[in-house]
């Protein structure tokens, strides 16, 4: 059931994507509100309390509600897994900001594909060469594609094999958001907020992306260039100073032969924070230690990206329909 649940979100997203400014995101944003200013006495402590409370209680929400819907029918269940995969994973939650830079850049259009990048990612690209313009819009695309696709296809597949249903992509992408929303509010400073909410969450996401990153890094390097990839993940990740990140970013390099990394690599916060740009206390935004081997970025190393990461979705659906029919089978 998760191999044809995954397949259909899939398609459903490609041919319906969300749109932005949805209900469900409005209402996350709301219930992170809620949880911060109800669970939150500015406490070190305090912060693990409202983290906990903001990612798993929707996860025993859809946990019981699979549970109910998979005791009435295996189709009411799996409708329920593709409901929830629809909302959580798909490469159209992101794609559109990909597609509108790279459309003006093949016409010519710089400010227009620095305007775009700028509102993706909430980063003064102004004054961004052309090269450095491509590297940011690379690095921000396959770390948009783990995290919409890969880091809860893995999660997903991995809850529903202990019988969870989409528990753990709800969890997944649950813990991406805090520590993107919460990362956010310490930047806005619109209101007081408690900044170990930032770094618990951050912590508590770069363990849940642990495996996922190194999944998706193998991933990357079985269909690219698979000993550039491998050699590049080991020479390298230590250029950005989030592993995890580092991993996955170096890898892709390697597959596709493409230089990242460099004097403006975002820092961890900037990486983790998702959309929006934001340094730690006393952290300067840049990482400044090198780059990957590679040639410098050029346009047609966006067309290889693409194909890298659809490659490798290829192979990884490919290898949960083997893990199905086996399944079946024995």
């Amino acid at each position: 059931m998760s191999f044809l649940a995954v397949l259909l979100a899939l398609i459903v997203e490609q041919l319906r994507p969300l749109p932005q400014g949805n209900p469900v995101h409005e209402a996350l944003i709301d219930w992170a509100r809620w949880t911060a200013r109800n669970f939150d006495a500015g406490k070190e402590h305090h912060a693990w309390v409202v983290w906990m409370v903001t990612v798993f209680t929707p996860a025993l929400v859809v946990w019981g509600a699979f549970a109910l819907l998979h005791h009435q029918s295996l189709i009411l269940a799996l409708g329920f897994n593709l409901l929830i995969l629809y909302l959580t994973l798909g490469f159209r939650q992101f794609s559109h900001y990909f597609t509108d830079i790279r459309d003006a850049l093949e016409q010519g259009d710089e400010d227009r594909a620095r305007s775009v990048l700028q509102e993706w990612r909430h980063l003064d690209a102004s004054e961004l060469p052309r090269t450095e313009l491509l590297r940011h819009v690379i690095e921000h695309a396959l770390l948009a594609a783990h995290r919409h696709v890969f880091g809860v296809f893995f999660w997903f597949v991995l809850g529903s094999a202990l019988g969870l249903g989409p528990v753990g992509a709800v969890v997944y992408r649950m813990s991406e958001f805090c520590a993107r929303y919460w990362a956010f509010k310490i930047r806005a400073e619109t209101a007081p907020v408690n900044g170990a909410l930032m770094l618990r969450s951050q912590a508590a996401f770069s363990v849940l992306d642990h495996v996922p990153a190194r999944l998706t890094a193998a991933g990357f390097a079985v269909v690219g260039n698979f000993e550039e990839a491998v050699d590049c993940w080991r020479q390298c990740a230590g250029l950005w100073k989030q592993s995890n990140d580092g991993i996955l970013l170096s890898a892709a390099a390697g597959a596709c032969g493409v230089s990242l990394g460099g004097a403006e690599a975002p820092s961890l916060a900037a990486r983790v924070a998702g959309n929006f740009a934001v340094a730690l206390p006393g952290e300067e935004v840049t990482d400044g230690q090198g780059s990957t081997p590679g040639a410098p970025p050029t346009l047609a190393h966006l067309r290889s990206v693409v194909g890298l990461v659809w490659r490798s979705m290829v192979l990884w659906m490919m290898l949960l329909a083997l893990l199905s029919l086996a399944n079946r089978l024995g």
